[in-house]
């Protein structure tokens, strides 16, 4: 298995050049499955990892996720970036010891969000915002752990279609010690390549959760990499799900005809 400081080394080298896509497994098996596909990178989805355990998103516990991470990271040989929603906390110094324990799982990167799951004030104030992206800085530097740190604005994901307000977020998360920046929501070119130049030379995520732009696409607006959230653990519901639904409503097994081979992912993961 590769050590954890190469895997970490290699992610940073990602984010220098060119666009890559970063994909979000939710289990450990997706997870090799993906790397078996030959992505350079992976990065959890806290929807997609909470579905598994049967929770809603946003409903996982800190230990959940540190088990889960730990476990992904463990189980392939390049990076992974961590989904840390808000940090699992309020106050600074509480998201600053979870990020500490988010470190020790291995993972090559890890963001935080500015949302605070209050659809009448739905993120943080801006100061406040600013000082947890900080406090998580200081704790990934704790032991010069080389884990990079994505800094989320929120704003579109909870109806605030405010541009100007997301680039100032962005710009204040940089400068409070993000190495990446990320606005899931943002779709149009005009908006991505504002976001791009606003925080440039720092990389930009862009979240793709359906059909769109293409990798070249992206990549020539100057976006560094693309997750795709919780697409992949969706796409893996619905075939269950007809499936089950088949079954429980008719009696009948047709939709197994569908299912991929049980040979191949014996293969895979022998």
């Amino acid at each position: 298995m590769l050590p954890t400081a190469d895997k970490r080394a290699t992610f940073k080298k990602l984010h220098e050049s060119g666009c890559f896509i970063i994909p979000n497994p939710f289990d450990v098996g997706s997870a090799v499955a993906l790397q078996h596909l030959g992505f350079k990178a992976l990065a959890s989805t806290s929807a997609g990892f909470a579905w598994t355990i049967a929770k809603a998103d946003n409903r996982v516990t800190v230990d959940d996720v540190c088990n889960h991470l730990t476990a992904v990271c463990a189980a392939v040989d390049i990076p992974v970036n961590a989904d840390y929603e808000g940090g699992f906390a309020v106050e600074p110094d509480k998201v600053g010891v979870n990020v500490a324990r988010g470190v020790k799982t291995g993972v090559a990167g890890l963001s935080i969000e500015d949302s605070t799951g209050d659809a009448a004030n739905p993120l943080y104030e801006h100061k406040l915002a600013v000082e947890r992206i900080k406090a998580a800085r200081k704790a990934i530097d704790a032991d010069n752990s080389g884990v990079l740190l994505t800094g989320r604005c929120e704003a579109f994901l909870w109806g605030k279609q405010d541009i100007k307000l997301v680039i100032e977020r962005l710009q204040a998360y940089s400068d409070a010690g993000a190495d990446v920046l990320y606005s899931p929501g943002i779709k149009t070119k005009e908006d991505i390549t504002a976001v791009v130049k606003a925080v440039a030379p720092k990389p930009v995520n862009l979240l793709i959760g359906g059909p769109g732009l293409s990798l070249q696409e992206v990549a020539d607006l100057g976006v560094r990499r693309i997750s795709v959230g919780g697409s992949l653990a969706r796409m893996a519901w619905v075939g269950f799900m007809k499936a089950a639904k088949e079954m429980a409503e008719q009696g009948t097994f047709a939709e197994f005809a569908n299912g991929y081979s049980g040979g191949e992912l014996n293969k895979m993961f022998k």
